[in-house]
């Protein structure tokens, strides 16, 4: 049965350590780090409080920006993604979430070159690390700043050209929410998929990124889980809740009602309670 996990961006306030604690205190075994919260916090002694927890980690957030949209050169970026693939080696992360960075005024032929060089340069260290490239698309709406890679099968595409078994996906609930032929179509596509995000929203698609706690939105969520999991999807499901609608509600109720919420999609369970904002 795939497992849960929860991303630190989702408790974007609380420190490492506050992180590892009360994610375990609400039922998690997994965790999705947040490369900027374990720098801050300090690598050596953030990766033994994490070895000290008992939680695995899902994922490590994020590498790329391959295209000099964030003001680097290549080489920054190349050298900033080795560093992340190390980093992912020593915390035992399975992925590393990988953007391309937008277009930045590129063509998309030559975002394109860019991503294919630095992929050939980042794989053979990632299959020595047993690291797992994970390639991130997202929705035109949020992607201006994040990846040239607008949708599922586009991402794909780069996964089967290189057709190593250390690039694999991302597929975001929130990014690509899918019903009917086009979610059949992504559980075709589980081989090529190592980690799935859930998230859910009540608003449309926006660079705010406004989420909202599971099931309380208007996604297929729930459909999404149980679709995957009957397919025969295996990897982690990461909870990834940020944005205006879900900054006011208590950090601890967030994560007893994402944990609550995962559990009635697996078992088609009642509704579970709303999760309150802190008062």
């Amino acid at each position: 049965m795939p497992r849960l996990s929860c991303s630190q961006l989702s408790t974007f306030r609380w420190s490492l350590d506050e992180d590892l604690y009360h994610y375990h205190k609400a039922g998690f075994e997994t965790i999705g780090l947040w490369r900027r919260k374990l720098v801050d916090f300090g690598i050596e002694r953030g990766l033994e409080l994490l070895q000290d927890s008992g939680l695995t980690v899902a994922s490590l957030t994020w590498a790329g920006g391959f295209t000099g949209i964030d003001g680097r050169t290549f080489d920054d970026s190349l050298r900033d993604a080795c560093d992340a693939i190390r980093l992912a080696a020593h915390a035992r992360a399975e992925n590393l979430i990988l953007f391309t960075g937008g277009r930045n005024g590129h063509t998309t032929r030559h975002a394109e070159r860019l991503l294919d060089a630095a992929l050939d340069c980042l794989l053979p260290l990632a299959e020595a690390m047993g690291v797992t490239l994970a390639l991130k698309p997202m929705h035109p709406a949020c992607a201006a700043e994040w990846s040239f890679l607008t949708g599922v099968e586009e991402a794909a595409e780069v996964v089967r050209r290189c057709d190593s078994p250390r690039l694999r996906l991302v597929y975001d609930t929130y990014q690509f929410p899918l019903r009917g032929d086009s979610l059949a179509a992504l559980c075709d596509l589980i081989p090529l998929v190592s980690l799935v995000q859930l998230a859910d929203a009540r608003t449309p698609h926006g660079i705010d990124l406004d989420r909202c706690p599971l099931g309380e939105g208007q996604l297929p969520v729930a459909e999404t889980v149980r679709a995957l999991n009957a397919a025969g999807y295996t990897g982690y499901f990461d909870a990834e809740l940020l944005g205006p609608s879900v900054e006011a509600i208590d950090y601890a109720t967030l994560l007893e009602h994402t944990r609550q919420a995962y559990d009635a999609m697996i078992c088609q369970a009642e509704p579970i309670t709303a999760a309150s904002p802190n008062r």
